[in-house]
């Protein structure tokens, strides 16, 4: 894999960057988040190593703009700030997973090789349908009833796994695997709250609700029946 690691800690740095071509991984390092912003944008890269407390633009920044540049690479915030509410802003700013320093660097490398096995985008359909309502992969758009919806990268990646396991109910754990790549409870309502947010642009607006709660379960999108 191609990774750059947005650090700005030399020690930290080296340490990371000296593992992974150990690991056999190619690995640039930036200290400066608003000099990791271009070249994210400018530069192909499999995965983003970003620390929260950096120079220029701060890592939540960076990884904001990054996503609002149509930029979809995953991300993992590896920082020291680990409050809830701090892991909730790394997920909510378009996160993709999140780890706190002092780390393993075995668990660092185990969560960048399960980002690595997520399927490429072109194995799959890329314009999915459920009713009136349409998602489109490559151009990252989504409509109903032929208006446009506006959603964050989370929120349309929640919708994408969704809208691909019509019909079957996915449950909380499946979720935060599927779209956040935990395969840990990290113990907020990251999945609820982002439900609410789905819910109150595709569905409040219409006629038809299309996600539906299956009660102590999980969740799932269907068609009218």
């Amino acid at each position: 894999m191609k990774i750059l690691v947005v650090e700005d800690d030399r020690k930290t740095a080296d340490y990371i960057s000296r593992g992974l071509s150990e690991a056999g991984h190619v690995c640039d390092v930036i200290r400066d988040g608003t000099d990791a912003l271009f070249q994210a944008t400018r530069e192909h890269y499999d995965v983003l190593i970003v620390d929260r407390m950096i120079p220029g633009l701060d890592g939540l920044s960076l990884v904001k703009a990054a996503r609002a540049a149509k930029v979809e690479t995953p991300a993992i915030f590896l920082t020291s700030m680990s409050g809830v509410e701090d892991r909730v802003e790394g997920l909510e700013a378009g996160g993709d997973d999140y780890l706190t320093k002092p780390f393993a660097f075995s668990e660092l490398l185990a969560r960048l090789n399960a980002l690595a096995r997520r399927p490429p985008v072109q194995d799959r359909k890329t314009v999915l349908r459920i009713a009136d309502l349409e998602l489109d992969v490559i151009k990252r758009q989504v409509s109903r009833q032929g208006t446009p919806i506006d959603l964050q990268p989370r929120e349309f990646t929640l919708l994408e796994v969704l809208m691909r396991a019509e019909g079957r109910v996915l449950t909380r754990t499946m979720l935060l695997e599927r779209v956040w790549d935990f395969h840990f409870d990290p113990k907020t309502s990251v999945v609820e709250t982002h439900i609410s947010r789905l819910r109150t642009k595709i569905d409040k607006p219409f006629d038809v609700q299309l996600v539906h709660t299956v009660r102590n379960t999980g969740y799932c999108m269907h068609a009218p029946r």
